[in-house]
């Protein structure tokens, strides 16, 4: 911690001094302290990607059945299978591929030269050249090339925003401090590598390089965090597993019957392939994929662009929000808020509020230093005539800004006077005050301190008359005149309360994670909800001396971390996840990107938002506000609903398929389906109906809804109960159709079994639009459900009916009687399911139409 040491002793430490380092020294410093460079570790292959998409167990069954079939003859199985395997895994290989730009945009952020003196002569070398006891000198647009106690200062001001995420500069000094435990952003004595230097000019020692570094330290958090999987993810692969191991004992259990009962090996075989066909969901994958698509679709309209689609699902189950505030839930824009002056006095305050100020208004923009452009602006909002007093009231003379003075003042005529206007800090213009007594200045330092208690940031004004127009000296910056006070803050977005309102409707604890100071921080988590009545704020020095067990203790009631460190904010995160919680990160700088990364959901700024932060992030807001998180948490939670839906669509149709598969199997029947017959079940009447299904739109009522917990299954008891009834409800329809169509020939039943089951799976479509009926859900309010049936049902009377399918599918034709016998047991099991629904909604009417 060389920020409380002597500037002696950090020269010391590196054997260096205020000439340099000599070309030895140099040498030795590299081989000591390494090389001014980021490190990252290496990445998976694109091939060992594509690779790792086969390990899933149900696409492991697939290929075995893929194999059989072929060595079996029946090769259109086969390359059926292979086709949509292959697809499902460039497109999770694409998926998966993620542009690992962070690191690259971290190495961005540093310095192409960098400014040193080295034996005792200044120079310019590549900044990778820079090495720790190295003298670098900084100026105004300099990019800080290394982390380095600063010896001398010259009024010098450095923004680290990516650093700790505040706008605005900080004012530096070589003044060591006596503290032990200084937040980055209140160590005042250091520069850091990446930050820009934005006034002023200094000398200063490296003491840090490359992956040493504060930029380098977050690179190396971000290379040893690993994404997370989203909850989703985490119980597909679950259901995944007991989907396989289930459908692999049916399989083996059929199979070893057929083999009982005297049946070829091969062809006991096959019939074991194709049951493991008609039970495996192959359009799953895809549905899923194109349902999060489709979300990602919806949120780019409401502002948010998803970069990874899993995330598009993780964000309807979050329950813990950690937001910057800069930005976020504030406008990230200085704002007056309140004026401390007497009635007589406000004019000339006013006037001093615009004239000491170094505002530029070009072409009508207004530019400058936050503080100042919203003197400027909240004049303008007062009076009309500041073109007037700018133009009449010319800068005659000036004396800048000084870290050290903390007072800025310019000379103007004022009515024939020479008149100085000054403002600064108030203990500095209170101290040159000559027009107060004591008990008026003790009134307005409580007044400042109840201002400052708000999270205000206070700024004293004054005034002196002098005898002639002259150039300002620093003498004349005694015997003020005080005016007031102008308090300003940047205040929180209009619509970020009702976002956290928001926020406590849908069960999901709203945090406030900053670099600005504690007080600050919390007066706007007061302002729009966030902190409420035994809510408390920490700072990240008070969180580092924590323990584990401490944290957890106090965590439900931290609403506010402020001053955090990186490390700080994945504490942070981890602490909740640890609690079983989904956690949703957001940041804007590069401070944030490892959590942003360790987060459940990472959302970068779009506006404010660095490279670094946006390429760590899942998600990206490109208008940088917090209420339209809660839109794509509302957005989120409806793709989760409808994913069920169409998990419980193929499911039930795949339970019909089995059903009837092992009821010819237990009753020594023919094979009720072709192989080829199941794909076209698997992949038409699935898939399309499935698609509509996840196009469901969003029913508003979600919001009221709890997060779902982290572990839970993605169907319930009573999911599984539905399913297997309307499994049993479609396969007996099959199975009448079947016995009907035996009575004629073996190939006409199946053509029946065949029929029934692909129309009674499309009728079934909207029945698992939502849990209500028909029409509650409104019959057109999904188009899409409509347009799948239609399209669905035309290429299943297309196959039926043309003769050129006959031999590829096993198709008999059926009379006009038959193709009515399947028409309306096909209906049937929809026409049950609607009418219990309405029964039950009878009784129940309260009940969701979700």
């Amino acid at each position: 911690m060389y920020y409380n040491q002597d500037i002696s002793q950090v020269l010391k430490a590196f054997s260096s001094a205020s000439s340099g380092l000599s070309p030895q020294q140099i040498e030795e410093s590299r081989k000591t302290y390494g090389e001014n460079k980021l490190y990252e570790k290496k990445k998976k292959s694109a091939l060992r990607i594509f690779a790792e998409q086969f390990r899933d167990l149900l696409v492991i069954i697939l290929i075995i059945a893929a194999a059989i079939s072929f060595f079996t003859g029946n090769q259109e199985s086969t390359i059926v299978i292979l086709v949509v395997l292959i697809l499902n895994a460039i497109l999770g290989t694409v998926q998966s591929i993620k542009a690992e730009k962070s690191l690259a945009s971290l190495k961005n952020l540093s310095a192409p030269i960098a400014k040193v003196i080295r034996s005792g002569e200044a120079q310019e070398i590549p900044a990778t050249q820079l090495v720790c006891g190295d003298i670098i000198r900084l100026d105004a647009g300099d990019i800080v090339a290394g982390d380095g106690r600063i010896i001398e200062s010259h009024s010098l001001k450095v923004s680290e925003s990516s650093l700790t995420g505040e706008s605005e500069s900080v004012e530096k000094s070589a003044d060591m401090i006596t503290d032990h435990k200084v937040a980055l952003g209140d160590q005042t004595n250091m520069v850091f590598s990446g930050s820009l230097v934005t006034y002023g000019r200094a000398l200063a020692v490296v003491t840090a390089v490359g992956n040493s570094t504060e930029l380098g330290k977050i690179a190396n958090l971000m290379n040893q965090t690993a994404q997370r999987k989203t909850p989703l993810q985490v119980t597909m692969d679950k259901f995944s597993r007991n989907l396989s191991i289930g459908i692999l004992l049916v399989c083996a259990g059929v199979f070893a019957l057929n083999l009982y009962r005297g049946m070829e090996f091969s062809e006991s075989l096959l019939f074991a392939v194709a049951l493991a066909v008609a039970a495996i969901p192959e359009a799953l994958s895809s549905i899923i994929t194109i349902s999060l698509a489709i979300g990602t679709s919806r949120m780019a309209d409401q502002n948010a662009i998803i970069k990874e689609l899993n995330a598009v699902e993780g964000l309807g189950c979050v329950s813990i929000i950690c937001s910057d505030k800069t930005g976020t839930l504030t406008q990230n824009k200085m704002t007056v808020e309140q004026l401390s002056v007497s009635s007589e006095k406000k004019e000339p305050l006013l006037q001093a509020s615009i004239l000491c100020n170094d505002t530029v208004i070009t072409d009508g923009a207004v530019s400058g230093d936050p503080t100042e452009t919203a003197l400027v602006t909240y004049y303008k909002t007062e009076k009309d005539d500041y073109d007037k007093v700018m133009a009449d009231f010319p800068r005659l003379s000036e004396l800048p800004f000084d870290s050290d003075r903390k007072l800025m003042s310019t000379l103007h005529e004022i009515n024939g006077d020479p008149t100085m206007y000054t403002k600064g800090a108030l203990d500095v213009i209170l101290a040159r005050t000559s027009t107060l007594s004591e008990d008026e200045k003790e009134q307005i330092r409580q007044t400042n301190t109840a201002l400052s208690k708000q999270g205000l940031r206070v700024l004293a004004f004054a005034r002196k008359i002098l005898p002639a127009q002259k150039d300002l000296t620093l003498d004349d910056e005694q015997d003020l005149e005080y005016l007031g006070l102008v308090a300003e803050m940047d205040p929180p977005r209009p619509e970020s309360a009702q976002a956290v309102k928001d926020c406590k409707t849908a069960g999901i604890k709203a945090i406030m994670i900053t670099g600005d100071h504690k007080v600050t921080a919390s007066a706007i988590a007061k302002r729009i909800g966030i902190m409420e009545e035994g809510d408390i704020a920490v700072t990240g020095t008070e969180l580092d001396a924590m323990s584990d067990d401490q944290l957890q203790e106090k965590l439900p009631h931290i609403s506010v971390y402020a001053r955090v460190s990186p490390d700080n904010k994945i504490r942070i995160v981890n602490a909740w996840q640890s609690r079983a919680h989904i956690v949703a990160m957001t940041g804007d700088g590069v401070n944030d990107a490892p959590a942003l990364r360790s987060a459940d959901v990472g959302v970068a700024m779009g506006i404010t938002g660095t490279e670094v932060a946006k390429d760590s992030a899942s998600m990206i807001l490109t208008d940088d506000n917090f209420a339209t998180i809660i839109k794509s948490v509302l957005n989120g939670r409806n793709i989760y609903a409808n994913i069920q839906n169409a998990i419980q669509f193929l499911l039930s149709g795949n339970a019909a398929g089995i059903l009837t598969v092992l009821y010819a199997a237990l009753m020594a029947l023919p094979a009720p389906f072709t192989a080829v017959q199941l794909l076209f079940i698997n992949l038409i009447t699935d898939s399309l109906p499935a698609l509509a299904i996840s196009m469901e739109p969003a029913n508003p009522a979600l919001i009221h809804n709890k997060p779902r917990a982290k572990n839970a299954s993605i169907l319930s008891a009573n999911a599984l109960l539905k399913i297997t009834v309307q499994g049993l409800l479609i396969s007996a329809a099959a199975i009448i159709a079947f016995h009907m169509g035996l009575k004629t020939s073996t190939t006409a039943a199946s053509t029946m079994a065949f029929a029934t089951l692909c129309f009674a799976r499309l009728w079934h479509g909207f029945n698992c639009r939502g849990k209500a009926s028909i029409f509650q859900l409104g019959i057109f309010r999904n188009i899409y459900t409509i347009a799948a049936f239609a399209l669905g049902a035309a290429l299943l009377f297309a196959i039926l009916r043309l003769s050129i399918f006959e031999t590829a599918f096993g198709i008999a034709p059926l009379s006009i009687d038959q193709l009515l016998l399947v028409c309306l047991l096909a209906f049937v099991p929809t026409l049950l399911i609607q009418i219990w629904r309405l029964v039950k909604a009878a009784f129940q009417p309260s009940s969701s139409a979700s």
